[in-house]
């Protein structure tokens, strides 16, 4: 064996030395670029074997002879000395190939089509442990945390087109619920209170762990319970109480309590929340019981519920309607969400069957993670079980249970060792009571029978028990064989015929199993089976006296009911292995992201595994096995859980074929070794990995779509058999002699592998379901890859298909014609990745079934990543010129979708179920708590489960086929993702609060310096930066005099690529000269403009170079002439593909015009006059659209046709209109007009109001948006704005960034370049959410967020006498409202224009203040607007405002709403920490208290400011002929 002395280098401190490993090319002459090498100490052969992929072999690199060097990082994590001898060699990458590998990412946000695209770049190279990946063309950072292979964890590995890909972000969106139930004051075994247990406990080494990690969650803390109140009819409360009450199924009056404790926090240290969670804990009861009681009133009494009565699944949706909006308030510094329930009880609720049918679907359909962590003990039963409302009060009616396999349990248990026993109690013992005896029966009753899962119901007719009758082998064939035995086990309704009567196994028929034959018609995804269940009751007096005779039965429920109809089997939690139900899609969703075991099945490394400890006949062994191998993973894992995953094996363990048994024994085999964490056992394995390829390639195993797959019903795989022996920690006592293996040697095992130890040699494992730490510190994202497809039948009888095809070249073609501006089209195969990139950031994933032998015909083999087929199909079938074929198949729930390329034909093929669900919709009331507020105040919501059939893929699809055309606008159906932002003007007022402590925060209108100029100039100054366009530039003087360009005054503002526009009022004279030196500039200039009848000045009013004034008759013709003037002219930009030559925009051509018109003459209708004269134009050619002042293109329409720069117009408004931003400017005229002074008074107290805000017919206008601007993307990536027609000095102006296909970083990228470019140009772009004020009952807002009202003071005159009586009535809502814009204008905030969404309701006004932290809302109640609208929206603000009452009668109140914006980034929020202020109190905070304490009339300030305002108003009236301006809404 060849040794190599290991050297060291450091990457990037020498070109030649740049990759992970160098080596010198003359050693290895065979190697070549792409090998990967094995390396590893020739002493420690059976130690750490380091992979590296050579990337780079060029001459230059020599080492020296027989010397390889590795990174330096690299060699110390794999303790590699340097200087030491190593083996090399190559190696096949199939050797050492990954089976999973789980890969972490941080404070960035990668969507799904951007994991796929970065599956496909890893696909085939060679990665190690810790190992940073960047990928530049998407600009995603992540770095591999775990990699297994062959049934163990590795250390490095090669990722193959097999390799499922995990991905883990550490930045997360994460919901803490708190279940506040009764049992949080109870104690445990040790003497804990549970609530100390949660967060002295859990909480505490949780949040160690993500310190550890380097995790940075953004948080929402929540604690929640439920009140019962006992009472019998409404009438029993008072009025106040009634508006959220809810009723159950058992008429019991409750009320759902949401307290918020932290609200979307980032923090570096989580110490600090758990006392301030002790805190909320010692009142949190107490508060909530005795919240409604008030003097003098009797309410009934009140009592907190216990953990299974609680609001558990109310819980889940409402972080899921946060959750599902994701696509709204995209933020691009975290991906994921995980909400995780901490509760005290022990895994079991009672829930009601629609809300769970809901909850389920939406947490599958959503690919959110849910968690449950219970603290208190682990039941002797399958957890986490949901038991049904039972709304039959018969005594027959048994109870129905539901195993979710989409919650992913973890049980917390504290270290604590008690001195005197090891023995943990598993269940709790009621506190003694004089019960009556029929409470006893009843309950003993309930809580054995036991009942199935999830439904919906689905079709009338139910195919698959018919099928199941008429396809049923007879009994009497002798082909009963181990197969059969493995079957009837299986089946899901244990058919009595083949169970009980074959294996003479009726002493086993516990009486749980009686109830489960009265089946219902339920959720399609469990398996119905009726045979031999009539043949089993014929005999009910045998079965009766055995059950009698049974020495567990209880005498309660040995109640033989007759059957009702056929449906379904109910299920016992303490037996659940006996219902089966059909593999779904649903069950598969999450089970790629499970390492595989050592087994050959998934495991999930939280649980651990039981195996037989009793010897069986080799008949039996196969199910006994099957029933260990499975149950290793033990309990439902949705979201991160390694548990989902099992059902590879289960496509071929249910299977109806001959080869069933053989398959499944090899498996079984397999399974019977297990690695728990850090403990690796090797135990036969490379026997058993030859032992099960061969039987599976003797046994020519059908591919998975191929067969009718069963599962069970508990466990997130659902291949998992639920035995005792999962959840007791000696397997000993029970009768099955289950052992869980932790730690235990696999050598007692006998040589053979059908021989199987006696329980003497059993050791005794640990705890059996622990915390699932990695899925609650760095959560899984949804998989994109699954592995289920129905089968040819199911897809026939079940499925509705529809199918399009798609000719991106022929519609590009099309398109390519009329479209005004030129770009550059998707090729076939582009648009085709695009449409499975589509569906994927649509919570699609990618099938990947396996190979399949080449059927006739030449259809194509499977290969390639996520399931492309591509294969050069056999010459006799077709002509060898045949086109390679491409085709994904995708699901969502019951949808699939087939893409096929072939050729230039894209064809999509959809598959939607024939029954669909019927549409659900829960109405839900509550109250909730948020951080400020000072009452629970009331909100109701909708949970819905979403049609996903109803998705407009067509749509979708032309839209990225025709590259986004105006043809096939983005619709909010299509959930495409949107970034919102507000542009404010920096302010300088807020350092004064947060540097110098100012006490007070109404400070913001002190400033009576009027930089609206500055403000204009700053902004046209960005919109060309953004909008991408150039001035005609000729820094050289010499040039400018040959261009028939001028050049405008560069900035030096701005050290950007592109000089850029800068009108500056006060401009230096030595900055003219230094762009223009000396004369010649000026004498040229000179001459020029004599000849136009113009008379030089001296004063550089506009700050443009050369100025002139105009004589008093000029004429149009010589105004136009002059500018045109390639020097002293308006200025144009450079030519831009769809712009006309000579461009310029109307503010520039009014601002030029202003510093040369002397008698008054209004530059607007001196343009006005030259557009009709046609002398100018709108830039695309339209005569129609008049002159408007602003930044908006127009173009010399008078110029050389042959010039060789010569661009004509595009004739084409609409598309001009999408290529460019074109922005009105409003309420600045004074700019470029004179006009008489604004008044001083404030708008509330003149004779004639103001109005409001800017008026225009739209309010938004949408362009197109290339997002790619550096051009790093290997995607053709583009996008929409959305923005404001108007700017107008003193308001927010805001742009929508609106996309689908571009990848998140790319965005990014641009919007924090705008952020960029904003900050040089005196302004700030802020993000902010789509529903700023998430008021209650709104659809689009988070559930626990809402805003906090601020009553205004409205008496405070001396004598109480009412404002504004002086004024006639219908005057007086509006100077209401103007008082209350007076005083936020005080305090910094600016007006926000939005569309009027609903004319019935009262009248809206929005603000933000000008740090974007926080907005605020007025709603006017104007006359016309009195009468209470019934709306939902309305009759929420008066319980804002009155926290308790919807009595609208109630006159209102008058104040403010208060929102904070969660969009800023945790860090930016904390920064403004006033300095010098007792425990650092935020600016933000502040403002709030003195807000309020301004509005409260504390200290006189209100009636101080009304004083005030009333001495402007007295002093201005000898000035009243100028009293009414339209323009004064920021002079208040």
């Amino acid at each position: 064996m060849k040794l190599y002395k290991l050297n060291t280098h450091t990457r990037g401190c020498n070109k030649s030395y740049d990759a992970d490993l160098v080596l010198n090319p003359q050693d290895h002459p065979t190697a070549k670029v792409g090998d990967v090498v094995e390396i590893y100490s020739p002493e420690d052969e059976n130690g750490t074997h380091l992979l590296l992929q050579i990337t780079e072999l060029n001459e230059q690199s020599k080492t020296g002879r027989n010397v390889i060097s590795i990174e330096s990082c690299i060699a110390t994590a794999f303790k590699m000395r340097s200087y030491s001898n190593v083996v090399m060699q190559i190696v096949n990458p199939a050797d050492v190939a990954l089976d999973s590998i789980e890969i972490t990412f941080k404070d960035q946000y990668m969507g799904r089509s951007e994991m796929w695209r970065l599956k496909t770049y890893l696909t085939n190279t060679c990665v190690y442990v810790n190992k940073k990946i960047d990928y530049n063309d998407m600009q995603i950072r992540c770095q591999v945390y775990e990699m297994w292979s062959q049934g163990e964890r590795v250390a490095s590995g090669v990722i193959t087109d097999d390799t499922k890909i995990v991905f883990r972000s550490s930045t997360s969106m994460v919901y803490l619920f708190l279940q506040m139930s009764s049992e949080m004051w109870d104690f445990d075994i040790h003497g804990d209170l549970y609530f100390e247990k949660a967060v002295n406990g859990f909480l505490t080494e949780l949040f160690q762990k993500w310190k550890k990690l380097g995790c940075n969650h953004e948080v929402t803390i929540v604690l929640f319970s439920r009140t019962f109140y006992a009472a019998k009819s409404l009438d029993e409360f008072p009025a106040h109480m009634r508006d959220c009450l809810q009723l159950d199924y058992k008429g019991r009056y409750y009320e759902d309590f949401y307290r918020v404790a932290i609200q979307n926090e980032r923090n570096d240290d989580w110490c600090t929340v758990l006392a301030q969670l002790r805190k909320l804990f010692t009142s949190y009861q107490e508060t909530v019981l005795r919240y409604h009681e008030r003097q003098h009133m009797h309410i009934p009494h009140a009592t907190n519920s216990t953990a299974t009565q609680g609001n558990f699944l109310e819980v889940l949706n409402i972080s899921l309607n946060t959750f599902e909006k994701h696509y709204l308030d995209r933020t691009f510094d975290r991906t994921g969400q995980l909400s995780v329930v901490i509760t005290p009880g022990v895994g079991v609720f009672s829930v009601d069957r629609e809300l769970t049918n809901i909850t389920k679907q939406r947490i599958i359909d959503n690919g959110v993670g849910s968690d449950l962590v219970c603290v208190g003990e682990q039941p002797l039963h399958a957890v986490p079980l949901l038991k049904f409302h039972n709304k039959d009060t018969t005594l027959t009616s048994a109870d129905d249970y539901s195993l979710p396999h989409w919650i992913n349990l973890s049980f917390y248990s504290t270290n604590k060792k008690i001195a005197y026993s090891s023995f943990i109690p598993r269940i709790k013992l009621p506190i003694l009571s004089a019960v009556d005896e029929t409470d006893v029966e009843e309950s003993e009753r309930n809580f054995l029978s036991c009942n199935q899962s999830e439904y919906i119901h689905n079709s009338l007719f139910d195919y698959d028990a018919y099928d199941e009758q008429i396809f049923q082998p007879l009994p009497a064939q002798s082909t009963c064989s181990l197969q059969r035995v493995v079957r009837a086990k299986k089946t899901s309704v244990p058919s009595f015929e083949t169970y009980a009567y074959r294996n003479n196994d009726w002493e086993n028929l516990t009486p749980t199993k009686i109830p489960s034959l009265r089946r219902k018609m339920s959720d399609p995804d469990i398996h119905h089976g009726t045979s031999g269940m009539l043949a089993a009751l014929t005999d009910a007096t045998n079965l009766s006296e055995s059950l009698a005779s049974e020495k567990n039965a209880r005498r309660t429920i040995v109640s033989i009911a007759p059957i009702v109809r056929p449906g379904r089997a109910l299920i016992n939690p303490f037996d659940p292995s006996h219902v089966t139900i059909k593999l779904t899609s649903n069950r598969r969703r999450w089970t790629h992201i499970f390492p595989k075991g050592p087994t050959g099945v998934l495991i999930q490394q939280h649980h651990y595994q039981a195996v037989p400890a009793k010897a069986t006949p080799a008949a039996n062994y196969s199910r006994q096995l099957q029933h260990s191998t499975s149950s290793n993973n033990n309990c439902n894992a949705n979201n991160n859980n390694e548990n989902d995953y099992n059902n590879a094996a289960a496509g071929e363990q249910y299977d109806q074929v001959s080869t069933h048994s053989l398959m499944s024994l090899s498996k079984s085999i397999a399974s019977q070794q297990f690695v728990m964490g850090e403990e690796k056992v090797d135990f036969f394995k490379r026997r058993h990995n030859s032992l099960l390829t061969a039987t599976a390639a003797a046994a020519n195993v059908p591919n998975l779509t191929a067969t009718q797959a069963k599962s069970y019903l508990w466990g997130a795989t659902g291949e998992q058999e639920w035995t005792p022996a999962i959840t007791t920690e000696n397997g000993n006592a029970t009768g099955k002699h289950m052992k869980p293996i932790v730690e235990v040697d696999h050598s007692n095992f006998g040589s053979s592998p059908l021989e199987a130890t006696t329980p003497e040699a059993v050791g005794k494992g640990k705890i059996i379901i622990g915390v699932d730490w990695k899925s609650l510190s760095i959560p899984a994202c949804l998989p994109i890859t699954t592995d289920y497809f129905p089968d040819k039948r199911s897809l026939h009888n079940d499925y509705v298909i529809s199918d399009y095809t798609l000719l991106p070249d022929d519609v590009n073609l099309d398109y390519a014609r009329s479209r005004a501006v030129y770009r550059k089209p998707l090729s076939t195969e582009e648009v085709c990745k695009e449409i499975v990139s589509q569906r994927l950031a649509q919570g699609f994933q990618l099938i990947v079934v396996e190979e399949k032998p080449s059927a006739s015909n030449g259809c194509c083999s499977t290969s390639g990543p996520g399931c492309a087929l591509t294969s050069n199909q056999c010459s006799t079938v077709l002509p060898p010129s045949a086109e390679t074929r491409k085709e994904y198949l995708l699901s969502i729930g019951r949808i699939f979708h087939k893409i096929s390329l072939t050729g230039s034909v894209i064809t999509v093929t959809g598959y939607r179920p024939r029954h669909p669900y019927p549409p659900i919709n829960v109405d839900y009331r509550y109250r909730f708590h948020a951080p400020q507020h000072e009452t629970y105040e009331i909100s109701g919501v909708n949970f819905t489960t979403e049609k996903l059939e109803n998705f407009n893929w067509n749509h979708m699809d032309l839209y990225i086929c025709t590259r986004g055309d105006v043809d096939y606008p983005l619709m909010d159906s299509l959930k495409y993702w949107r970034f919102r932002m507000y542009l404010l003007p920096r302010e300088n007022m807020v350092n004064k609060i947060v540097s110098f402590g100012s006490q007070r925060c109404d400070i913001f209108t002190d400033a009576v310096v009027d930089n609206t100029r500055e403000q204009i100039d700053d902004f046209v100054r960005l919109i060309e930066n953004v909008s991408k366009l150039k001035r005609q530039i000729g820094r050289k003087a010499r040039g400018l005099t040959n261009s028939p360009f001028r050049e405008r005054v560069g900035s030096n503002r701005l050290p950007e690529k592109r000089p850029s526009i800068n009108v500056r009022s006060k401009l230096e004279a030595s900055r003219i000269s230094r762009i223009f030196p000396g004369t010649d500039a000026a004498a040229a200039a000179a001459a020029s403009n004599a000849a136009a009848g113009v008379i030089p000045r001296d004063d550089q009013d506009d700050g443009f170079p050369v100025d002139i004034k105009f004589s008093a008759n000029i004429t149009l013709a010589e105004i136009f002439e002059a500018m045109k003037h390639p020097i002293t002219g308006v200025g144009y930009f450079t030519q831009t593909q769809s712009l006309p030559s000579c461009t310029f925009v109307s503010y520039d051509a009014l601002l030029w015009l202003k510093a040369r018109l002397s008698n008054g003459r209004h530059p607007l209708d001196i343009l006005e006059a030259m557009r009709k004269e046609h002398m100018i134009c709108h830039a695309s050619g339209d005569w129609s659209k008049p002159i408007i002042a602003g930044f908006v293109f127009y173009y010399v329409v008078q110029q050389d046709k042959n010039a060789k720069d010569y661009a004509p117009p595009l004739n084409d408004y609409s598309a001009f209109v999408n290529e460019w931003l074109e922005i009105e400017f409003q309420g600045c005229s004074f700019l470029w007009h004179d006009e008489p002074s604004p008044s001083e008074v404030p708008n509330f107290l003149r004779d004639t109001t103001a109005p409001q805000s800017w008026k225009t017919k739209r309010v938004y206008r949408q362009s197109h948006l290339e997002i790619d601007v550096n051009q790093k993307s290997d995607r053709m990536e583009w996008g929409h704005v959305k923005h404001h027609t108007v700017m107008q000095p003193g308001f927010a102006f805001e742009l929508v960034v609106e996309w689908v296909t571009s990848s998140g970083p790319i965005v990014s990228d641009l919007i924090s370049g705008w952020m960029r470019k904003a900050i040089h140009c005196s302004y700030q772009l802020v993000s902010v959410p789509a529903d700023p004020m998430a008021e209650p009952f709104t659809k689009k807002s988070d559930p626990l967020r809402g805003p906090i009202f601020i009553p205004l003071c409205v008496t405070f005159l001396p004598d109480g006498a009412a404002l504004f009586d002086e004024f006639p009535e219908e005057s007086r809502a509006d100077r209401m409202l103007f008082l209350q814009e007076a005083i936020l204008a005080r305090f910094g905030f600016l007006p926000c224009v939005l569309e009027e969404t609903n004319k019935d309701l009262p009248k809206e006004y929005q603000y933000v203040h000008c740090t974007g932290n926080m907005f605020a809302l007025i709603r006017c109640a104007s006359n016309k607007n009195q009468v209470e609208s019934p709306s939902r929206q309305e009759a929420n603000v008066t319980r804002c405002v009155y926290g308790h009452t919807n009595n609208t009668n109630v006159p209102k109140k008058v104040g403010f709403l208060w929102a904070w914006n969660h969009m800023i980034p945790n860090k930016k929020w904390k920064a403004l920490t006033i300095n010098n202020s007792e425990n650092g109190e935020l600016f933000q905070l502040k403002m709030l208290k003195d807000f309020r304490e301004f509005c409260s009339n504390s200290d006189q300030r209100l009636a101080n400011f009304w004083a005030n305002c009333q001495e402007l108003k007295r002093k201005s009236k000898k000035f009243e002929y100028n009293n009414n301006n339209n323009d004064d809404s920021k002079n208040i």
